[in-house]
């Protein structure tokens, strides 16, 4: 019997989505709740499931765009599963699965250069000049579908040593290459930002000097203690809810005639994914320790980079923060996350002359950015929110309790 595989429902507001590539090839057996395809819908990209084993069809091809419920491909229930299957397969584990290996290749252990190109797919042809001339598989530049090798991707960095792969010399030749719907909905949501919101960026300076210091002391116990490391944004993270909590109109929203104020701090936090710039989610880090801050930012960011994350982990946010000094920025206006009516732009670390008590002093500063909807965030607001930020990180002894505690005995 065969059963066809259909895109499923991946959101209430999404349509389409792409078929962004194949992991199991038409004709090959496939087991239940296998992995056989990657989808891309404009918010995630998610796995596509057997439902039960079979023979695997496939109907669509990769780049298709599809819409909910259409036919991706069928599975022939009927179909008897190889021997192999069940079984242990030794060609498998001797040849890990997508590396493909000349039959002429050695039975002795390789060199590391012959390991890593062992790990890319290349064909026969190709696979053996490789080996015959020592090419570093890893750095050329495949032609084919699924980074397939070819022989003329080998013999093209033989005839230019030294150049980087794939350039070609006095080249005047266009790639047009389709946008996902991921860059499709980030560059719509960007220009509906720009056009939608009366934005204007607040600018202020942080001395990170005290925070470097707890990092420098802290971070191996902090490690061992918790099992991860200690990182700037759980500082930032939670200097933010400090100051949203006291400005909340920063961290609402503008709903019709409404304003919807939140009473929690959902954090967006912007990561720059292989497929496009993406925003999960830290729920209710005004309730989180430093420890599970960190601990959920490298989750969502690993999620990220291996585009695992879900809608849910990036629906949502009532505040952004983004961090351009990882590439390198000292200063940059962000672009507001909408519906959201702020963002708070991180960057670069850079040891700079200022005035301390009267005495010049080189100091590790950092810009800050803060984007605003002036529409529900007024001057005032927006200056204090960042002046307020500014004070918890340059005296980070004030995230315990968001006060001062001679001020706090005091009651002022």
């Amino acid at each position: 019997m065969a059963l066809d595989i259909k895109v499923p429902s991946v959101g209430e507001s999404i349509n389409e989505v792409t078929l962004v590539k194949w992991l199991k090839s038409d004709g090959e057996y496939v087991k239940r709740d296998e992995v056989i395809a990657e989808l891309e819908s404009e918010k995630a990209t998610f796995e596509l499931n057997a439902e039960q084993a079979g023979v695997l069809h496939t109907v669509a091809k990769e780049d298709d765009t599809l819409q909910i419920g259409d036919i991706v491909g069928a599975i022939d229930t009927d179909a008897a599963a190889p021997a192999e299957v069940d079984g242990p397969i030794a060609s498998s584990a001797a040849h890990p699965a997508g590396v493909e290996t000349s039959k002429t290749q050695p039975a002795a252990d390789p060199s590391p250069k012959e390991q890593s190109s062992a790990q890319v797919k290349a064909t026969p042809v190709a696979a053996a000049i490789i080996s015959d001339k020592k090419v570093d598989a890893s750095k050329l530049k495949p032609s084919g579908a699924n980074g397939r090798i070819f022989k003329q991707d080998v013999l093209a960095a033989l005839d230019a040593p030294g150049r980087a792969p794939g350039i070609t010399a006095f080249s005047r030749e266009d790639r047009p290459e389709k946008m996902s719907n991921l860059r499709r909905t980030v560059s719509r949501r960007l220009v509906e930002a720009k056009n939608s919101t009366a934005m204007l960026t607040t600018f202020n300076e942080v001395d990170m000097s005290r925070v470097m210091d707890i990092r420098k002391q802290y971070k191996e116990v902090f490690s061992k203690t918790h099992g991860v490391g200690l990182g700037f944004m759980s500082f930032f993270t939670k200097a933010c809810c400090y100051a949203l909590q006291e400005w909340p109109a920063v961290n609402a929203y503008i709903d019709g005639d409404h304003i919807l104020y939140h009473e929690y701090c959902d954090i967006s936090i912007a990561v720059s994914a292989p497929k496009g710039l993406v925003v999960p989610i830290i729920r209710n880090a005004e309730s989180l320790s430093m420890a599970e801050i960190e601990k959920t930012v490298v989750e969502l960011a690993t999620k990220a980079r291996e585009n695992k994350l879900t809608i849910e982990e990036m629906t949502g946010g009532t505040f952004t923060i983004t961090n351009g000094g990882v590439f390198g920025s000292l200063m940059s206006t962000p672009i507001i996350n909408i519906p959201q009516s702020a963002i708070l732009g991180m960057h670069k670390i850079e040891e700079r002359p200022v005035a301390i008590n009267g005495k010049v002093e080189i100091r590790p500063m950092m810009y800050l950015a803060l984007s605003y909807d002036h529409r529900i965030i007024d001057g005032r607001e927006s200056v204090s929110f960042l002046v307020r930020v500014k004070e918890l990180l340059e005296n980070p002894e004030l995230l315990l309790f968001g006060k001062d505690p001679v001020k706090t005995l005091l009651e002022l």
